[in-house]
């Protein structure tokens, strides 16, 4: 099969056994090192990913998606609001709520996020049902006065099942001694563990008619109507979509106004961390281009001889492209290969070094991830690759740009 002559003598340079080890060794280099950049680039950013969607998880399963809140007064038609909200096609489901931060006292005290939920309606926008370690949200019953609690918070309490808290709200009721806060003894019946902190610390669930009972609010009434979306990166356009279909009426918030801070910050390190190893591929890169040099040097009188046989400028520069081009591709293939199975094994290569060396990355009495979470995204594979090849190629340019200039009556002169 007939190859063009750049393409030819190009593979030809880089088979070639060259008398000049240092060339080979700094060529053998430069693809280790774009290889070593792409594997690290692409695990490391899976690694990332795989933390950002582990904090989704544990954070956004507790939290609301979006809610709607009445502006002024409870909300007591809430089951037509619900029906319209399941008819979205942009809303997985629906559930009322109260929430009311207060003070929650038993063998220890703590201030909490208190929720009112009703069970049926909770288990379909919410995780806590799985992450239950004992008890169960059903247990939650009307008039019952029981309460679920994080088990951050409940150690902070020092209570276990069965025993009695406190719930001390921040609204005053009168009595003959004067104003006095609202208060009721609850029963625990429930713990849960999302393995976040501000979840598992800060906040309780009662059931939503006890939450009204407590803070004396009307009959059938509710605080706002909790979401869950099907899209949570549309979280924002969904709350907005909402917002103006309820006409002003309603205050309308999604995820990303209570803990959108976090996962901008993970962004950010996300950013940042791209940056920074994409300098491994650049110095690979600039290996490329002082190879290169080192041949364009080495090769003067091959590349006057071409000349005089009437090869042209673009022809000598397509020669040392495909060179150093084919050194960026090469590497950049072991280093896809390398990073999709350093990524996709990660879970299992990092017990296998904490067994040899002995130690323990993510200990479980200090992390609530214990586990090297790792999520590979073909887009980022195939951004980091193309980046790689796009740095290859401009690493070529210069030296068979230098190539090109070569004058035959010099290079010839003393051979």
């Amino acid at each position: 099969m007939m190859k063009p002559l750049s393409a030819f003598i190009g593979l030809r340079y880089l088979r070639a056994k060259r008398q000049n080890h240092f060339i080979s060794f700094i060529s053998l280099i430069s693809m280790l090192g774009i290889a070593l950049g792409v594997t690290t680039l692409i695990t490391v950013i899976s690694v990332m990913n795989g933390f950002e969607k582990e904090l989704r998880a544990r954070i956004l399963g507790a939290i609301s998606h979006a809610t709607i809140q009445p502006l002024d007064r409870p909300l007591d038609h809430w089951r037509e609001l619900v029906a319209d909200m399941n008819a979205r096609d942009d809303v997985v489901a629906a559930a009322p709520y109260i929430e009311v931060g207060a003070w929650l006292q038993a063998n220890g005290s703590s201030g909490a996020l208190v929720r009112g939920i009703d069970p049926d309606y909770e288990i379909t926008v919410s995780d806590i049902e799985p992450s239950m370690v004992s008890g169960s949200l059903q247990n939650l019953q009307s008039g019952s006065y029981g309460i679920v609690l994080g088990s951050g918070l409940a150690a902070r309490l020092r209570v276990a099942l069965g025993d009695k808290v406190t719930i001390i709200a921040p609204r005053l009721k009168a009595s003959p001694f004067g104003a006095s806060p609202l208060m009721r003894r609850f029963t625990v019946v429930g713990m849960f563990e999302f393995g976040e902190y501000e979840n598992d610390t800060g906040l309780a669930m009662v059931h939503i008619e006890d939450a009204a009972r407590l803070l004396r609010m009307p009959e059938a009434s509710i605080g706002g109507i909790r979401l869950k979306l099907v899209d949570l990166d549309a979280a924002w356009w969904v709350a907005r979509e909402i917002s103006q279909q309820l006409d002003g009426v309603f205050r309308v918030r999604d995820w990303s106004q209570e803990r959108g801070n976090l996962f901008q910050a993970v962004k950010t390190e996300k950013t940042v961390m791209w940056v920074i190893l994409s300098l491994i591929i650049a110095v690979a890169a600039f290996n490329i281009i002082s190879m290169l040099v080192m041949v364009v040097t080495d090769k003067q009188s091959d590349i006057a001889i071409l000349k005089t046989m009437g090869a042209r400028a673009g022809t000598i520069m397509r020669i040392f492209v495909v060179q150093g081009s084919l050194i960026g591709v090469i590497g950049t293939l072991l280093g896809v290969v390398g990073g999709i199975l350093l990524a996709q094994n990660i879970a299992t290569v990092i017990p296998f070094l904490e067994s040899i060396f002995g130690f323990s990355l993510f200990p479980q009495d200090i992390y609530y991830i214990t586990e090297l979470p790792s999520d590979l995204r073909s887009a980022d594979v195939t951004g980091f690759a193309l980046m790689s090849l796009v740095m290859s190629f401009i690493s070529t340019l210069y030296p068979a740009w230098r190539a090109s200039r070569t004058h035959p009556a010099e290079a010839l002169r003393y051979e």
